[in-house]
């Protein structure tokens, strides 16, 4: 490389002004720099359909900005599944899912939310086809697709569309589309093993992939390829890692001890507490009242601490780190197999048959089961009887002898409520035929698609059955492991149902040039689309009957079909207008029709401008308009002067409240409308940069109740709000006649909101080549958030961005300002390393949906927790490298984290620990190391 073209591509990455701005983005052209191709005799160039129009193009620079990621691209990242991949990509925030996100409603799957719009705003391809929705819906409301469930080794690119595109594939493109393209055809063999480990522990995995194709379509008339991947990865354990990520014993950085054990919160240790008292109401074993003081049912464990003289609950008690038994990455196993077979029918028609299996198993931990549950009974005042039916003294009461109950806070030490096992299914067969008739290129397909997630729940008490047990001794607290196998069945029955979805689609498009304008021939594009979507998502706790699980069921059905068409005219050699437009009928909502028209202007060979104005819309999910209801829970703080009335007793200490959200068959689709402007400059062949502004509103945003809005009116004695209701708690056994506490706020799903969000992406790529046969590739984007604004339906406005709400949402995860990272690439002779920077900014602890201040406090002292109120951001440093032995074989390896940074601290995310999964989960596995062989047929 010539000095000066040297020096004019370091000073293109240091003086461009957004190259403060870190983020994961790919070329929007397939990567060469590795191989350069000959020089070739001149040919007429390919036309390729790019994700955001259906007129194939030889210019891949479209109206819409598109993101690239092509399998190169994936292989030098390190990154090994479609969800980590999709996910690094710098538009995607605030509503996004994580695989550590266990504990939420659509545990074990993964979904990408652009724009912060949510999983349901972003519509999931593959080969430009839809997929079916995975079977339970994030926060019991938002379908989406399941990334797991995408194949990895058959992936040829993926094109992320950052524009609505409601105009050409409907519903769901609100914020954007992820096209997975897998691949056409392949020759030859090729297969991988690995194994990887996290430095710090836990986490060994190994991973199989392979891939066998031949056939050649143009000699021999077919092409057909089977593609098979599996992988493990084992758990990693909380206690594992280090302070403060493995207790919650916060004391010593300015928190509080919220370690198990302590009544006041109320929880129990296995060792478990008792204090002498009496029942409220005759023959309820849920209304104990306190006579004494409290003291520990055995003697405390070795390494629990002995606390004593609390002033609220006095006596003493075992303290326990319940952390232990969690996990931060459960264990995961992946089995995937696709096959393709293509025709070539004559000389212009190709036939083709994909068909793919997906298995993703997710093992989920837990804590220990609590005696103690809110809901849907309240047993947090539960006590022993002094005798059983037959007359004889209870063994598991120490104060039998006296005649008095003992009220109990306890863990059994083998059932761990919310432990499970997910274990989802993904079928999928997809055909078509496509060709040449006349001045027509055509497309026409078929997908039947169906998903089967089985999911068994362990560790939940049948409350009938723990009445049972307390009243006629059946369970042994004093020694927990004389209890029978049958007699622990019977106490926590496992809980399993079968989810399905089903997606089946007719689709057909077709495009010509029409005529020859200025700058080339006016393209049109037609299609049509017809599907059938359905879900059944059953009762996971019928009746109630298990204690501290909420409900959530989920069951609908529809037909849809849709035409679109658009005109693409390059008017100019310097000037394309795109326009494009599209109707919807939905059996169950009606119909839409969604507009979009995009431009392309080069006033210089070196500089593009374009811009897109498009108006979309999302169909009402099955949990929002179907036969569904669902309920979460939030632990809220009361008021001071309602905890007045209880004496500040155990009754009025942070508690659970189940937020009830039923389905509405009046609700309406959302709308939205969307613009984009942006630059594409190349000064040299070697360097070019994008910058991409976006705007989006959209309104009739479809939300439950307001639970704060009505909670506040439940304390203050004032009117709920229209179509809310709450059921109260039983009384407080001590202060019967004060206002119980909240136990349930139920609402139906409502059109009342409007949200805007605006901001900015930046993308430089530069491709350099060296004398010495060294090429370097360096990928530097990012996206900046400049608002993002919700309007309730009172006209008050709630910002987020750079804060962690919307708190309520998925995880509470917040909606970082910036993402991104810097990616640099070499490759000299047989080898490649590449090194990939990720940045996420840091969010303040409040959250417009919480009220004013900050979140996280420390209970006791009131005080900010941190002082700071925020989370810092997050950077890490991933390698990898790969050297090619001969023709045939490879090794390869990465360290991921490879400085070992750990997350930052986040203390109210509850999808975790003290840390924030969604944007630090590489800070939490720690430096993980990855070596692996490829072989070549």
């Amino acid at each position: 490389m010539k000095p000066n073209k040297l020096a004019c591509a370091l000073a293109g990455l240091l003086l461009t002004p957004t190259a403060t701005i870190l983020a994961q983005t790919a070329p929007a052209s397939p990567d060469t720099t590795q191989n350069p191709a000959p020089a070739q005799p001149a040919k007429q160039l390919q036309t390729i359909t790019v994700t955001g129009s259906a007129i194939p193009r030889v210019d891949l620079e479209t109206p819409s900005p598109v993101t690239v990621i092509t399998a190169v691209q994936i292989e030098r990242s390190g990154l090994k599944t479609v969800s980590d991949v999709i996910r690094a990509v710098s538009a995607d925030n605030s509503g996004s899912i994580p695989n550590a996100f266990t504990a939420g409603f659509a545990a074990g799957s993964a979904g990408v939310a652009l724009r912060g719009l949510t999983v349901n705003s972003t519509l999931v391809l593959i080969d430009g086809q839809r997929s079916a929705n995975y079977a339970l819906a994030d926060d019991g409301q938002r379908s989406f697709v399941d990334l797991n469930t995408i194949p990895v080794n058959a992936i040829e690119r993926i094109e992320v569309l950052k524009d609505g595109a409601s105009s050409l594939y409907g519903a769901d493109a609100i914020a954007g589309v992820v096209n997975v393209i897998l691949k056409h055809s392949y020759k030859g063999g090729e297969a991988t093993a690995e194994v990887g480990t996290s430095q710090h522990g836990g986490g060994f995995t190994r991973r199989f992939t392979g891939i066998l194709g031949g056939g050649d379509l143009d000699k021999d008339g077919h092409n057909a390829y089977l593609s098979v991947e599996y992988q493990k990865d084992n758990a990693i354990m909380n206690r594992d890692r280090s302070f403060p990520f493995n207790t919650l014993d916060l004391r010593s950085i300015g928190g509080v001890n919220g370690n198990g054990g302590q009544p006041s919160a109320p929880s129990g240790s296995i060792y478990g507490t008792v204090t002498p008292g009496h029942l409220n109401t005759p023959g309820d074993l849920t209304s104990g009242v306190a006579d004494g003081v409290a003291q520990p049912l055995v003697p405390c464990g070795q390494g629990t601490t002995l606390v004593t003289n609390d002033p609220q609950n006095p006596g003493s008690y075992c303290l326990q780190n319940f952390v232990n038994y969690l996990a931060v990455q459960p264990e995961t196993e992946r089995a995937n197999v696709y096959g393709r077979f293509t025709v070539k029918l004559n000389a212009t028609t190709q036939a083709y048959l994909g068909a793919s299996y997906y298995q993703n198993e997710v093992s989920v931990l837990a804590a220990p089961t609590q005696i103690n549950s809110g809901t849907p009974h309240n047993t947090n005042a539960l006590a022993l009887p002094p005798t059983l039916p037959d007359g004889s003294l209870n063994p598991n009461n120490p104060f039998a002898a006296q005649g008095q109950y003992a009220l109990i806070n306890y863990a059994f030490p083998n059932l761990f409520a919310g432990s499970a096992d997910l274990k989802n299914h993904n079928v999928r067969v997809a055909g078509g035929v496509n060709g040449v008739w006349g001045e027509w290129d055509y497309d026409a397909g078929v997908v039947v698609n169906h998903t089967w997630l089985n999911v068994s729940n362990f560790g939940f008490l049948n409350y009938n059955q723990l009445i049972e047990d307390v009243t006629n001794g059946t369970y042994n607290f004093i020694d927990p492991s004389k209890n029978s196998a049958a007699t622990l069945q019977a106490l926590v029955p496992t809980l399993s149902k079968i989810s399905t979805t089903d997606l089946d689609s007719v689709d057909f498009h077709a495009s010509r040039p029409l005529m020859d304008l200025s700058g080339g021939s006016l393209g049109l594009a037609l299609g049509g689309e017809w599907r059938y979507e359905a879900q059944h998502d059953g009762e996971l706790n019928p009746g109630g009957a298990a204690q501290g699980l909420g409900t959530a069921h989920t069951i609908g059905r529809r037909t849809v079909g849709g035409v679109y068409a658009e005109l693409d005219a390059p008017l100019l050699q310097s000037l394309e207008v795109d326009v494009s437009g599209r109707y919807d009928h939905y059996s169950d909502v009606g119909g839409n029709f969604s507009p979009k028209v995009g431009f392309k202007w080069k006033p210089f060979e070196t500089l593009a401008v374009r811009g897109t104005y498009s108006k979309g819309f999302r169909a009402p999910g099955f949990a929002e308009n179907g036969s569904s209801a669902s309920g979460g829970f939030v632990v809220r703080p009361p008021p001071a002067d309602f905890a007045a009335a209880h004496g500040n007793d155990g009754y009025v200490k942070p508690f659970a409240v189940e937020l009830l959200s039923a389905a509405n068959p009046a609700i309406k689709p959302e709308k939205a409308r969307s613009f984009t402007f942006g630059l594409v400059y190349q000064p040299i062949k070697e360097l070019s940069a994008s910058v991409d502004y976006y705007d989006i509103k959209k309104t009739g945003v479809i939300t439950g109740g307001d639970a704060r809005a009505a909670l506040d009116a439940y304390y203050a004695g004032q009117p709920l709000p229209a179509g809310v209701t709450i059921t109260p708690d039983l009384p407080d056994p001590q202060f019967p006649n004060a206002l119980p506490r909240p136990l349930v706020v139920a609402a139906g799903y409502l059109n009342e909101n409007s949200l805007r969000t605006k901001g900015v992406d930046v993308d430089l790529i530069g491709r350099f080549d060296f004398s010495n046969g060294m090429h370097w590739t360096s990928e530097l984007s990012g996206t900046e958030i400049f608002t993002w604004k919700l309007l309730l339906q009172d006209g008050t406005q709630q910002q987020f961005v750079g804060t962690q709400g919307p708190y309520a949402l998925s995880s509470g995860a917040g909606t970082p300002r910036i993402r991104g990272s810097w990616s640099n690439s070499i490759n000299y002779g047989k080898a490649t390393l590449t090194g990939t920077l990720y940045y996420t900014s840091g969010l303040e602890m409040t959250a417009a949906d919480q009220g004013p201040g900050c979140i996280s406090i420390n209970s006791d002292t009131g005080n900010n927790f941190p002082a700071s109120c925020r989370m810092p951001s997050f950077t890490d440093f991933d390698l990898t490298g790969n050297y090619d032995i001969n023709d045939h074989v490879s090794v390869y390896g990465a360290v991921l984290n490879l400085f070992d940074r750990k997350p930052p601290f986040d203390p109210i995310n509850y999808a975790a620990i003290n840390y924030n999964p969604t944007y630090g989960q590489a800070g939490i596995v720690g430096r993980f190391f990855n070596v692996g062989v490829k072989v070549k047929l």
